[in-house]
């Protein structure tokens, strides 16, 4: 008997844990910190702090520094793979300790976005699941750090906890005051645009380390230029014009050539096969990028 008793303790103690680990919700963490000292290290201790055991993916933390356009570009991106009950915490936040606002929203699907409301969230869609449906401003103490804010450093005292407290399953209505969804910031982020002259277009930013250009052209607005794969497409990037052939992956060209191609996420995009084309052609974000239709 004493033995079954034990065995019936061990299963309720697992199944309980099961059911405490279960009910954790993923978080992805994304900053411009780096990790070249301790900022992300303590911003993990204070999340396992509130939630033992918490999740936590990296998106990335080497955002560019103080680069919001980039943020959301990252986070529209990365979203839709996280599950539908995900946290994700997001601190590229250049105006830190001044009025903008420290919020969570919440999207249809059911992710929670912790975040400054500071236009990190312009590139999530306006429609559909993702789109986002309600916002806090997070002001409740118990959500927070502690009394004592650092101006500084909110991605410890008030991003971290914030988006723990959301992890282990705390109702976020007790964060803060609701706010208007239609009233949040969005930045300026420039779309493509096709007229008589061709695509007008602008270089959106780099892929990781190796260089490849990213336009902010999604692959069927260039289809509506006519081009097929094998065309060579005349290019002016920053009023310097070439010629690039459209292929579908790098090795269809010979190394060190350039090619057009349609990334993984459904762009148009310039590579230099296996060298950085972004380094030998002096392409920066921001320069613009005329491409006339097929003849």
């Amino acid at each position: 008997m004493k033995l079954a008793r034990l065995l019936l303790a061990l299963l309720f103690a697992a199944t309980t844990l099961h059911a405490q680990q279960s009910k954790q919700h993923v978080v992805g963490f994304m900053t411009d910190f780096d990790v070249k000292d301790d900022a992300i290290g303590i911003c993990k201790a204070v999340m396992e702090s509130i939630d033992p055991g918490v999740r936590v993916i990296d998106i990335t933390h080497q955002a560019t520094p103080y680069d919001v356009a980039e943020g959301a570009r990252f986070l529209a991106g990365s979203a839709p793979y996280f599950p539908a009950d995900a946290v994700i915490i997001v601190v590229i936040d250049p105006g830190v300790g001044s009025a903008r606002k420290a919020i969570i929203a919440h999207s249809r699907r059911g992710q929670y976005f912790v975040l400054p409301d500071n236009g990190l969230l312009t590139l999530m869609p306006s429609k559909g699941e993702n789109r986002i449906i309600a916002a806090r401003e997070i002001t409740n103490p118990a959500w927070m750090i502690g009394a004592r804010l650092s101006s500084t450093f909110h991605g410890r005292d008030i991003f971290s906890p914030a988006g723990a407290h959301l992890a282990r399953g705390d109702d976020w209505t007790t964060a803060g005051p609701a706010l208007d969804v239609a009233k949040l910031v969005r930045i300026d982020i420039p779309v493509p645009t096709v007229d008589s002259t061709g695509l007008h277009a602008q270089v959106l930013g780099f892929d990781g380390p190796f260089g490849n250009v990213i336009l902010n052209v999604p692959s069927e607005t260039f289809a509506r230029l006519g081009y097929d794969i094998g065309d060579s497409v005349p290019v002016t990037i920053d009023g310097r014009s070439y010629t690039i052939p459209f292929e579908k992956t790098f090795s269809d060209v010979p190394i060190a050539s350039p090619l057009f191609y349609i990334d993984s996420r459904g762009r148009l995009a310039l590579s230099l096969n296996q060298r950085n084309f972004a380094e030998q052609y002096k392409v920066s974000p921001g320069m613009a990028v005329i491409i006339p239709a097929k003849k």
